[in-house]
C-alpha cells in the first residue's frame, strides 16, 4: 500500500487505510461518491491525495478541524486516522454522502470523528483549520468559514484554511496575497500530482 511509503504508521492505523478499499467499494456500490472508474484509484486519487494536507500541516495533538464539502470522506477520514489526536467534523449538504462517511468512520473505529449533514454557513462552531477539497472558488470558501476560525493558535503556523486545489490558480488567489501554495509532486510521486496543490490561507 502505497500510503506507507510516504508516512510511517502504527499498525492500528496501517489496518484502518487497509481496510478503506473494501468499505469504499461496497458503499459505492450502494450510495456513488467515487466515480466508478475512478475507485481502482481510490488510494491515489482520494486518500494519498487527502494526506497531502498532512505534507504541509502536521496537525498537533488536540487541533480541531473541519471538512466542509466531504463528500464520502475526504479528505476527512485519512487525516482522522492520520492524527487519532485531534478531532474532526465532517460536514457535507448531501445526506447520502455523509452517511457513507459516517459509515466508514464508524466502521474504522474513527472515535474523533463527527459527521453532520449541513451547509457550511449553519455550522456555528469555532475550529482551528477548515479543510477542503476543491468544493468551491476560495473567496466563496473564505466568506462562509472566516467566522469558524478560533484564534487560539496551537500549531506552529495561524489557524486558517487548507484547501486541496488542480489547476491554474492564480486567479482565485488573488485576492489573497499571504496565500501559501505548495505542489503535492514536491511529496508524492506520479504524474497524477504533477498538477495537484494544496493552499494554506491563514485566517
Amino acid at each position: 500500500m502505497m500510503i506507507e511509503d510516504y508516512f510511517s504508521l502504527t499498525e492500528r492505523q496501517a489496518g484502518q487505510f487497509a481496510q478503506l478499499d473494501a468499505l469504499y467499494r461496497d458503499w459505492n456500490s450502494k450510495i456513488n461518491v467515487i466515480s466508478r472508474k475512478d475507485i481502482d484509484n481510490l488510494y491515489e486519487h482520494h486518500v494519498l491525495h487527502s494526506l497531502a494536507i498532512a505534507k504541509v500541516l502536521p496537525f498537533q495533538p488536540g487541533t480541531t478541524i473541519m471538512d466542509v464539502g466531504t463528500g464520502g470522506g475526504f479528505p476527512g477520514i485519512p487525516l482522522a486516522i492520520l492524527f487519532p489526536e485531534c478531532k474532526f467534523l465532517l460536514i457535507d449538504s448531501i445526506g447520502k454522502k455523509i452517511k457513507v462517511a459516517s459509515e466508514v468512520a464508524n466502521a474504522l473505529g474513527l472515535t474523533n470523528v463527527t459527521c453532520k449533514q449541513e451547509r457550511a454557513e449553519e455550522e456555528k462552531q469555532k475550529f482551528d483549520f477548515v479543510v477542503s477539497r476543491a468544493v468551491m472558488p476560495l473567496p466563496d470558501l473564505v466568506k462562509l468559514v472566516r467566522k469558524n476560525i478560533s484564534n487560539h493558535h496551537i500549531n506552529a503556523v495561524p489557524n486558517g484554511l487548507v484547501v486541496l486545489k488542480g489547476g491554474d490558480l492564480q486567479e482565485e488567489l488573488r485576492p489573497f496575497k499571504e496565500a501559501e501554495v505548495t505542489d503535492c509532486s514536491t511529496f508524492f510521486k506520479g504524474e497524477w500530482f504533477a498538477t495537484k496543490q494544496v493552499v494554506y490561507l491563514p485566517l
